[in-house]
């Protein structure tokens, strides 16, 4: 050891002992200290409570802790930087964030969860036990996205070639002080080198369909950067919907439920300091019935129109853009031209998939291929109208992406482009399978939360079982919300099915080696770790009192402002919520048939796979429910409201009588059976561990038991009802007996 080291080293001991003593600085615990326990079970297995998990991770034993004289100590050099050389890749495109911007944001980020303030400076050759170093890192190994994390000498060094490595690194250290008990201060003693499996780890959002606040948007992009989440695709057109709003295309997005172009700047920024790229997503030439209805350009416009014959059975000819004509090409062009423009990821989605195969029996478009000299079949057709949005796309300097399924078309003179990317939802997601593209995998990670498609992830079978593909044409893998049937669903009500697979699809897309542990183990390390900060509380419906919550009367009914109706007659009819603001529809096949009711219309149900999405929230206790019936013949098990925790039962399984379900405990029934062939109002309250039945306002019994109030849907994934409803009425309180024989007075008169 040359003096000036052991100088330096002497000196610093000396800090060191005098920070123990004044108590100003943190101090560093060997491993026979009883500290490590605070970190949980993970640390004293040698793995850190952090999601994902490191993909490079060694405990040296003991901790270190911050303290009131904690400095975050930032690299001179790299204060005004986002990335060296080495940190730059295509994806998941450039950082936007200063290393000295992100000290900022995580000196604020310390504050709440640790309590500390921790001051700003630029002194890392004296970084001492308890402080935070900060800087870049030329280093090829790392890539865009790796960062290494060292805490041996008692100070925690991060760093990375880009922000956004040393913004994951701080997520490491932030989600190690939250698993910590009490004061969130202690930090193990060890070093990581951590790089990504893949460079694309997505979650994409179906709002085309449903229209998203930007306050969730925003807490579900904290919880993405959290997790090291890099792209949040935002599918913002649907059959059902366009949600860019710009007054260039007046009538194709309602300005109340869209984004408008500073929406989109502040969703951007915001974005950028949670590292998270803002994908956007149309939907076209198919799903596209919200743009051909505002321009007049689909297969059912003009003269020689297609039918409902040559597209899917629900639907009408509109749902797909007319690749026949000029006029409607240089539409999707210019509305392509003009939204690329306002985003900055790496991609840009076109959607072009489920074109119907019917299609090319169309006389229009049997009369075009007959005389287009450049396509000859649909497959044609549709890749030719790829290639030419891709030509839009990337003069915005971004590159295409489009579902998979134009591979499946016969298509002998049209080829899609080599550069365009496809999001496969066909295949396990561990291999590619689009030979000469690059891909993302998103089929096995749907969460559809209908009971049409209910497609939720198999958490177990991601964690357990699939290893994320490391191949160069696989780019990365993604989560998958679509909206189906549940267009104007409660915002949490999605977030409640999504965020368990979005942890594990998060911390296998980051680190694809067999995982140590168990399922379980991950969703306890997941609830240790909670969420990061900043998160913003879910927004609570106020109770109503003295009047109803929700009331779908089944009559006849338009879709709200801002959304189009795009079935065929009779297809995902619309029920709407006249008390509040929960309306729902049914779904594509064996939909229910208005009928004449007891006020007004009423929906006859005759299959198991009818039923009504709402995707509500479930209410706690107390509440009440009222519903005319008429039943038409008995089944094993017929259900009128349902959540995940429990359903009402209008004949219980086993008893055939009135009851209610909580899952997964126990199933409960009245002493009371319904009569076919005639109307029955039954009503339902429930006070927490009580739930009484009325029956044409006369009480039945009570039962000592109760649920939240269901509201996903009518029916389940696999049960509905026999016979016909009409008024389902709720109320967020428990009503009287009198209130009861009121209400059923209000009904019938």
């Amino acid at each position: 050891m040359t003096l000036e080291a052991a100088v330096r080293r002497t000196a610093s001991a000396l800090l060191f002992v005098l920070a123990l003593v004044t108590g100003f600085i943190g101090a560093v615990v060997p491993s026979t200290a009883a500290e490590p326990t605070e970190q949980g079970p993970d640390l004293l297995a040698g793995q850190p409570s952090v999601i994902p998990r490191p993909t490079d991770w060694t405990s040296l034993g003991g901790t270190t802790a911050l303290g009131s004289g904690t400095r975050l100590l930032v690299q001179p050099e790299a204060r005004v930087k986002t990335s060296l050389a080495s940190g730059r890749a295509e994806f998941p495109g450039p950082a936007r964030q200063t290393v000295q911007q992100l000290a900022t944001q995580l000196q604020g980020e310390l504050g709440q969860v640790s309590g500390i303030d921790p001051v700003i400076a630029s002194d890392v050759a004296h970084a001492g036990p308890g402080d935070i170093v900060l800087g870049l890192d030329n280093d090829a190994g790392l890539g865009a996205e790796g960062y290494k994390f060292d805490s041996a000498d008692g100070a925690v060094h991060i760093s990375a070639a880009s922000t956004h490595g040393l913004f994951y690194g701080t997520r490491t250290l932030l989600q190690l002080l939250r698993s910590t008990a009490d004061d969130h201060r202690t930090v193990p003693l060890a070093r990581a080198t951590d790089v990504p499996a893949q460079p694309v780890r997505m979650v994409h959002l179906d709002a085309g369909r449903k229209y998203w606040k930007i306050p969730y948007l925003e807490n579900l992009i904290r919880r993405m950067g959290d997790q090291k989440l890099n792209t949040l695709l935002m599918h913002l057109s649907e059959s059902e919907g366009f949600r860019l709003y710009s007054p260039k295309f007046p009538g194709l997005a309602d300005p109340e439920h869209s984004y408008s172009r500073a929406d989109i700047e502040h969703l951007k920024t915001f974005a950028a300091r949670y590292h998270v790229q803002l994908m956007p997503g149309l939907e076209i030439p198919g799903h596209a019935t919200a743009i051909s209805d505002a321009f007049g350009i689909g297969f059912g416009d003009g003269p020689n129109a297609c039918t409902g014959a040559h597209t899917h059975s629900h639907l009408t000819a509109d749902w797909i853009i007319d690749m026949t004509s000029d006029k409607a090409v240089a539409k999707t062009k210019e509305i392509v031209d003009e939204f690329a423009g306002w985003f900055d990821a790496p991609l840009f989605s076109i959607g072009a998939e489920e074109v119907p195969g019917q299609l090319a029996d169309c006389p229009r478009v049997k009369d075009y291929l007959a005389s287009a000299p450049d396509v000859s079949t649909l497959g044609d057709l549709l890749n030719r109208y790829i290639n030419t949005l891709d030509d839009v796309v990337t003069s915005h300097g971004k590159r295409t992406a489009v579902y998979n399924g134009s591979e499946h078309m016969a298509a002998p003179q049209q080829t899609v482009h080599g550069p365009v990317v496809f999001l496969t939802w066909e295949g396990t997601g561990s291999e590619p399978v689009i030979p000469g593209h690059d891909e993302i995998a998103i089929g096995p990670f749907y969460v559809t939360p209908n009971n049409y498609h209910h497609k939720y992830p198999d958490q177990s079978w991601m964690y357990d079982t699939w290893t994320p593909s490391s191949a160069p044409d696989m780019l990365g893998s993604g989560l998958t919300n679509w909206a189906d049937y549940n267009f104007w669903a409660d915002d949490a009500y999605f977030e409640q099915q999504s965020a368990g697979p979005r942890a594990v699809l998060a911390d296998r897309a980051w680190n694809g080696s067999a995982t140590p542990d168990t399922l379980a183990d991950f969703q306890a390390r997941a609830a240790r770790i909670g969420d990061p900060p900043g998160i913003t509380p879910t927004p609570v419906t106020p109770r109503m009192e003295g009047r109803p919550s929700h009331h779908w009367t089944f009559d006849n009914a338009s879709y709200p402002k801002g959304w189009t109706y795009a079935g065929s007659p009779g297809n995902t009819i619309f029920a709407e919520d006249t008390a509040g603001g929960l309306p729902g529809t049914s779904y594509i096949i064996n939909n229910p048939t208005p009928v004449d009711g007891v006020k007004g219309q009423a929906w006859r149900f005759d299959s198991d796979r009818d039923g009504v999405g709402f995707g509500g929230m479930d209410v706690a206790e107390p509440w009440t429910v009222s519903v005319s019936v008429r039943p038409s013949s008995r089944t094993a098990d017929q259900v009128l409201l349902s959540s995940k925790a429990g359903a009402l039962k209008l004949m219980q399984y086993g008893t055939g009588k009135v009851g209610f379900t909580k899952y997964g405990v126990k199933d409960y029934s009245f002493d009371y059976t319904l009569p076919l062939n005639e109307w029955t109002r039954l009503t339902w309250v429930a006070t927490p561990g009580h739930t009484t039945l009325y029956a044409n306002g006369a009480r039945v019994g009570t039962v000592d038991a109760s649920i939240p109030l269901p509201l996903r849907s009518i029916g389940t994934e696999k049960v509905s009802l026999r016979g016909d409803i009409d008024e389902l009425v709720t109320w967020d309180e428990a009503l009287t007996d009198g209130q009861v024989a009121d209400e059923l007075g209000e009904v019938t008169k």
